[in-house]
């Protein structure tokens, strides 16, 4: 039995980048963050971790009641009553889209969620709690595409974040996305939106492939948007055919964390912590992205932890407890 648990306080933000979001989503929105369990009684200040959900989740899904496993706020707990990570403040932001999800990234189809956490939600944060502003007191962590947020993050504000860590975070597309296409190409059945319609419907029959259509047609909205398309997005493959749109194949690689690499070497190398884990079964193949992106991180001598694990891609928030413990180990 833990007897000093932590502090959940949920705030309401209003944030000014989201108010005007192409979706129409919700631009007041609810910010849930972790205090350790001595914030109250003392007047220290606090390193921050920012941790960012998968697709189609939101912060406030890091804190559902599980029968078999603590949510994040128990985790947290638990690990600082055994010792294993200093107190922190730990950051669930909700950046959820009506397309289920937004990848952290700017999008002319779903918003601005980049600038809505680098410029809006960090300094939120640092004005309402006493936290330790120092960069490599700062982290940012998540697992899929909450690690692909991670590390894309990490890469483009060096300055915010001294400290990144995914979990089975998405990579080297050709593996994670590509093999899916065909699945998503007859789930969505030449009408995107009308399969969106039916994520909304708790009646409809969605279909075999449905999922897989809801992550392409999210992922489009991020890597491919186009204003002049009649979705606003752009898909990879040819709504008719199926085939290979190999234009818009290669807007999606250029957000690939593979390739970004070597854009943002300084930045990297900038970083007291980069570090990447991913479970050898990955339904994905984000162990072998993870693999790939390693092997790239050495070509520049960057250096960076990784690590495996005997799992796949789901059920895997276990994981946590070794991603908290190394930034621990790392914050200043």
């Amino acid at each position: 039995m833990i007897k000093n648990k932590g502090t959940i306080k949920v705030l309401q933000h209003e944030s000014n980048i989201l108010k005007d979001n192409p979706l129409g989503d919700p631009y007041v929105r609810e910010l849930y963050v972790y205090l350790p369990p001595d914030y109250e009684n003392s007047d220290k200040n606090y390193p921050v971790t920012f941790c960012l959900t998968g697709f189609t989740g939101r912060g406030k899904m890091m804190l559902n009641d599980s029968a078999f496993s603590p949510n994040m706020a128990e985790r947290l707990d638990m690990l600082i009553a055994e010792k294993r990570i200093k107190p922190m403040i730990v950051v669930m932001p909700d950046c959820f889209t009506k397309y289920g999800g937004s990848q952290y990234i700017n999008s002319t189809a779903t918003g601005d969620y980049e600038d809505y956490l680098i410029k809006e939600i960090v300094p939120f944060v640092d004005e309402n709690f006493r936290t330790v502003t120092d960069k490599n007191s700062r982290a940012v962590a998540g697992k899929s595409s909450g690690g692909y947020g991670a590390m894309v993050l990490s890469m483009r504000h060096s300055d915010i974040f001294g400290l990144a860590s995914t979990i089975a975070g998405d990579c080297y597309f050709e593996y994670g996305y590509k093999p899916d296409f065909r699945k998503a190409f007859k789930a969505i059945n030449g009408n995107p939106l009308k399969l969106i319609e039916k994520f909304y419907d708790e009646e409809s029959k969605k279909g075999k492939f449905a999922f897989d259509g809801l992550n392409m047609i999210g992922m489009s909205s991020c890597y491919s948007p186009n204003e002049k398309s009649e979705w606003g997005f752009d898909l990879p493959f040819n709504l008719e055919t199926g085939e290979l749109r190999e234009g818009v194949w290669q807007r999606w690689l250029e957000h690939d964390p593979v390739h970004l690499v070597k854009k943002h070497v300084d930045d990297l190398k900038s970083l007291k912590l980069f570090s990447v884990d991913a479970g050898t079964s990955d339904e994905f193949a984000l162990d072998i992205g993870a693999n790939i992106l390693c092997s790239r991180l050495r070509d520049h001598q960057i250096p960076y932890i990784q690590e495996e694990f005997d799992g796949g891609h789901f059920n895997i928030n276990y994981r946590y407890n070794r991603t908290f413990e190394i930034i621990s180990e790392h914050f200043e």
